[in-house]
């Protein structure tokens, strides 16, 4: 158990205005949000899981915090200072900790970056989404496009030497020029990581209950392949079916859930996985509304334990997302099962050119990356 990564999540589920296309966890702040009693809930939730597992939290170094939402940047740097303050009394940070917060381009935003930076964050994802008014404005956005062209400067101007943009392509009537445009924009501004991800539409969104018109299938095809090969040529190696990273920039936090390690969710809605003592893996999560959160001093909503059967799956799931694929002994460590548990499955996806199976590392092909749905379809059997 104490071979496994662990991490710390944290949810801010406040927001400007909730975007159309948005399924998180998100609440419009219809007023002034208590920031100090929503960290004072923070630290109780973690004060609850630490006393429920112990060393299993204790006992172990984060290796990575990512603060998502919502918008954590309508925090302020004092709230933050205060509440990592507070974690550090009660957790054990790794010395190369990487602690990551969403921000938002808006220039009352940008002015925190500073002080984000004094309180012991050290890496921005900053949701740019596109660099084009009409579809800034499109996707509901609060920004504008002179903000998000701001975002980075003021980030760097702020200390941060690592700095994902978030883009999405595949937007109400954009052209692939159009697509392009934004990542070149987004290249000459020089981050270290860039998220790049196709617009979709989400049940229970507002433009699931009135779609735009987005680009058919062959169109969004053009946009993706043209866009990875801009960004390689641009030195960017995509490392995850929408990740793009210069060399040892990769997002450590992400990695973490998807080659399956442990980590806490702290805060409304947010998820957590650990593997116990017993090797038994626990999911939990809280409450998700966030006065009803504030609220309950028991604030999960929920706990599973995840079954020898269902476990394959839920690593394939993450595992099969990365370029490189993982390690047969990532497998073994983190499921406590052997390689004959999934070897008819290994035979029956190389037969068929969606996996190439090395010595110790299996990595999904091209075709597979592209059937990736296909191939979880014959892991989730195995739990039925």
């Amino acid at each position: 158990m104490k071979d496994i990564p662990l991490s710390l999540y944290i949810h801010v589920p406040w927001c400007e205005k909730k975007c159309p296309y948005c399924d998180f966890n998100s609440h419009m702040a219809k007023a002034e949000v208590d920031e100090l009693g929503y960290i004072h809930e923070l630290l109780k939730d973690l004060d609850n899981d630490i006393e429920k597992y112990g060393e299993i939290i204790t006992g172990r170094a984060i290796q990575t915090v990512f603060i998502g939402g919502g918008t954590p940047s309508l925090f302020s740097a004092a709230s933050y200072q205060l509440l990592f303050d507070g974690l550090r009394t009660r957790l054990n940070f790794s010395s190369a900790v990487e602690v990551t917060l969403e921000a938002n381009p808006g220039s009352s935003e940008a002015e925190k970056f500073s002080g984000f930076r004094e309180a012991g964050i050290n890496r921005l994802s900053i949701g740019v989404q596109s660099f084009n008014q009409n579809h800034l404005s499109a996707l509901g956005r609060v920004h504008n496009s002179q903000e998000a062209l701001n975002a980075a400067h003021y980030a760097r101007q702020a200390g941060f030497d690592n700095i994902n943009l978030d883009l999405m392509f595949g937007l109400p009537q954009q052209s692939l020029q159009q697509s392009l445009a934004d990542v070149q924009q987004a290249l000459d501004l020089s981050p270290t990581h860039l998220s790049c991800y196709q617009l979709t539409i989400e049940p229970n969104t507002l433009f699931h209950h009135n779609p735009p018109i987005t680009p058919d299938d062959e169109l969004l095809w053009d946009m993706q392949e043209q866009l990875q090969a801009e960004l390689a040529s641009k030195g960017y190696s995509q490392y995850e079916v929408s990740a793009y990273s210069k060399a040892n920039r990769r997002c450590q936090h992400n990695l973490n859930y998807w080659q399956f390690g442990d980590y806490l969710g702290i805060g409304a809605g947010a998820h957590g996985k650990l593997t116990l003592e017993n090797d038994e893996v626990s999911r939990a999560w809280k409450i998700k509304h966030p006065n009803t959160y504030i609220a309950r001093e028991d604030k999960v909503g929920a706990r599973e334990t995840v079954t020898t059967q269902q476990l394959p799956f839920e690593f394939m799931m993450n595992a099969l997302r990365l370029n490189n694929g993982f390690e047969i002994d990532t497998f073994t460590s983190r499921c406590k099962l052997n390689q004959q548990t999934i070897q008819p499955l290994l035979d029956k996806h190389q037969s068929e050119g969606l996996i190439e199976v090395g010595p110790n590392r299996i990595r999904p092909t091209h075709f597979g990356h592209n059937m990736l749905n296909s191939m979880l379809e014959d892991y989730l059997s195995l739990g039925e």
